[in-house]
């Protein structure tokens, strides 16, 4: 056995932390440093910054608000309705629910869907546990290409005991390489082929790779963590029409509602398998506070999504040709460089993915790093691009003029070399009226330019 401690968190962090705690006199204390830091994090994050990550997302007052409420504080295990439950006086529970439920399926416009997953990520292992077995072999995306770990050996599909090969992708196109998947599909025959891409600019062939499986009876599974609301504010391909099994999202992306997942589907005979593997298997207790503010989030986005999701692409496309112009490489610039919310930027000549978004982090732009279709596995950590993402910005109501100012602030600190220090100050005076989120109920839409 070792002789010192394992840690997996940084240790001089968890050392901060616990000084912090050893000055308090009292658990009072204890706990106002913790809302301290939580303070300065809204100050800093939600007021100061320029948030650009494409898988956060504001949510809107009222859907804040129901994360606080009192329904949070009780229990509903079990499938909707008072015979299945395993607890009395969940009448009003069940009728949130059930509002939740039926509010998804019109966003989605699909038969149907379920709310209880606690995060995305859990969808996917849902899907594999109900259509899978143990050995059986699935076709995901490579993670340089824009796969999602959850789909790969690290994550639920590899937990779950599943072979993995690669789905065929065309690095300059970013599309799955249609007619070498038509090849592979049926060599390999995959119990299930799964679209799940963090890196996503471009609607895939659903269709075409759908028609391919179902000699064998494949079923197609679309991740659409990141394209949620894209898809149900009618701003990107419906994967369900278009042929997919099952179709995942995450809640707190651009569907704008609260950190937790979404799952629907259209097939009757997949509705025991899969609502089984939510509950009881992942699924018990599930925050109906949670379900409140998804059922709230998800009336917003019937109410103002095709708007909303419209000017987030339009953003996501003008930031990118404004980055372009000033001398930062963006991807797929033949295509329009995206259709969605994300901006994918190799910035390997001003020194990668990792010290770039530290670098624009200390002037209030807050990115993240990004594999390129060129990157190793040796890359990991030290990946060539960076990501952007339009959804906090165009909620609080800014449009491509904006963009074209936030691409001056980053061609400051990558190209001009400031000090991200001094951008730093004109990226606070930039934000400040920029304080008010819109397309929800609270705000209604942003004022006209």
């Amino acid at each position: 056995m070792p002789d010192h401690d394992v840690e997996v968190h940084d240790p001089a962090i968890l050392a901060r932390a616990r000084a912090i705690l050893d000055a308090c006199q009292t658990g009072q204390e204890m706990g106002q440093a913790v809302l301290s830091a939580i303070k300065r994090n809204e100050t800093w994050r939600g007021q100061q910054c320029i948030n650009l990550l494409a898988p956060e997302a504001p949510t809107s007052p009222a859907v804040r608000a129901l994360l606080a409420s009192e329904i949070g504080t009780r229990a509903a295990e079990g499938h909707i309705g008072s015979v299945q439950r395993w607890f009395a006086g969940t009448q009003h529970i069940d009728e949130v629910e059930a509002l939740c439920v039926e509010l998804l399926k019109q966003a989605f416009h699909c038969r149907y869907a379920d709310h209880r997953l606690m995060g995305s990520m859990l969808g996917n292992m849902a899907v594999y546990y109900a259509l899978a077995e143990p050995g059986d072999l699935i076709m995901t995306v490579a993670q340089p290409f824009g796969g999602h770990s959850s789909n790969r050996v690290d994550g639920p599909a590899g937990q779950r005991g599943l072979r993995i090969v690669d789905i065929p992708f065309d690095p300059v196109e970013l599309v799955v390489d249609v007619d070498l998947f038509r090849r592979m599909a049926p060599l390999v025959r995959p119990k299930i082929v799964t679209l799940g891409l963090s890196m996503t600019l471009f609607p895939q062939p659903v269709r075409e790779m759908k028609e391919t499986l179902q000699p064998w009876g494949g079923r197609l599974f679309f991740d659409g963590a990141h394209q949620a609301g894209l898809i149900a504010g009618g701003q990107f391909q419906d994967p369900l029409a278009e042929g997919a099994d099952v179709l995942t999202g995450s809640a707190g992306k651009t569907f704008g509602g609260p950190q937790s997942g979404m799952i629907m589907w259209n097939d009757p005979a997949l509705t025991v398998p899969l609502t089984h593997a939510i509950f009881p298997v992942l699924a018990a207790t599930h925050q109906v506070n949670r379900v409140a503010a998804l059922a709230v989030a998800a009336a917003e986005m019937i109410a103002f999504g095709q708007e909303y999701m419209a000017q987030i692409v339009r953003n996501a496309q003008a930031l990118a040709a404004a980055l372009d112009q000033r001398g930062i490489g963006v991807l797929a610039r033949h295509k329009g460089y995206t259709t969605t919310h994300q901006v994918i930027a190799d910035v390997r000549a001003q020194g990668g993915g990792l010290g770039v978004a530290q670098l624009l982090a200390r002037a209030n732009l807050i990115t993240n790093k990004n594999l390129l279709p060129s990157d190793g596995p040796e890359d990991w950590d030290r990946p060539s691009g960076l990501r952007l993402g339009t959804i906090e910005v165009t909620r609080l109501g800014m449009r491509e003029p904006q963009m074209a100012q936030i691409a001056d602030f980053i061609a400051r600190v990558l190209i001009q070399k400031e000090a991200p220090e001094s951008v730093m100050e004109d990226v606070v005076d930039f934000r400040e009226p920029y304080q008010k989120l819109y397309y929800c109920f609270d705000n209604g839409r942003p004022p006209a330019d």
